[in-house]
């Protein structure tokens, strides 16, 4: 993980940069008229990227759900819930997002779209995660049957949002038949604040979450939970 120890790290100022230029540009920059969707083209700046930055959280929650099981550290078990978290937050941000582009050009907040459903899905299986978490008091119990949880969680997600609306008939772009934006007049100038977007929502998220992280474990040093954690792991 990248480190959080300084306010002025160059990863922290770097989302800063990306993100003011991408809320600036995405609302003031050129974007091409398409009467579909109007001047609602902008919200590709800010929905899209929150769902690749949700994606990129969740896929970090996988690979160290792995880790933790074959660690048994406490510390990598902090770190899967922290990422889901902060995974969590973003699809929900990107359903609100979705939730008013669909509004202005579908002509309701929520359809019987397949992406739109599968999205929702999704956002119930980690629900369930954290429900699971809070169910269970033995903490390594805890982090083990959920780290097992949340590695059949991630493939389940990606089939829901990435794969099964390809295969059936659907109003998103890059779906059931529909061109995706990159086959519109996507020109350089909207392409540079997409993937500044991007960026900077991903590292703002990890800013985000490595801050929680530091939390927990102050909390578990506090509590002695790391120590025995780590002295069980080896």
């Amino acid at each position: 993980m990248l480190s959080n120890s300084s306010p002025f790290a160059w990863w922290k100022i770097l989302a800063f940069v990306l993100l003011m230029y991408g809320a600036i540009m995405g609302f003031m920059g050129n974007v091409p008229r398409m009467e579909q969707l109007g001047e609602t083209i902008r919200n590709l700046y800010f929905h899209v990227p929150m769902w690749f930055a949700m994606t990129l959280f969740l896929l970090i929650a996988f690979a160290y759900s792995i880790v933790y099981l074959k660690t048994g550290n406490l510390k990598h078990d902090r770190i899967v819930v922290e990422f889901t978290r902060t995974g969590m937050f973003f699809g929900i941000l990107g359903l609100l997002t979705g939730m008013m582009w669909a509004k202005f050009t579908w002509g309701a907040f929520w359809t019987k779209d397949p992406k739109l459903n599968a999205a929702a899905i999704a956002m119930l299986i980690y629900t369930a995660y954290m429900i699971l978490r809070d169910a269970i008091a033995d903490e390594d119990k805890k982090a083990r049957i959920t780290a097992v949880y949340n590695i059949f969680a991630f493939p389940a997600f990606m089939a829901l949002i990435y794969i099964m609306p390809r295969l059936t008939d659907s109003l998103h772009p890059g779906n059931g038949g529909n061109p995706g934006f990159n086959a519109y007049d996507r020109d350089r100038e909207m392409n540079m604040i997409f993937y500044s977007s991007i960026l900077g929502f991903m590292l703002l998220g990890t800013w985000i979450t490595t801050l929680r992280v530091r939390l927990r474990l102050w909390a578990d040093k506090k509590d002695g939970l790391i120590t025995n954690s780590i002295e069980h792991a080896s």
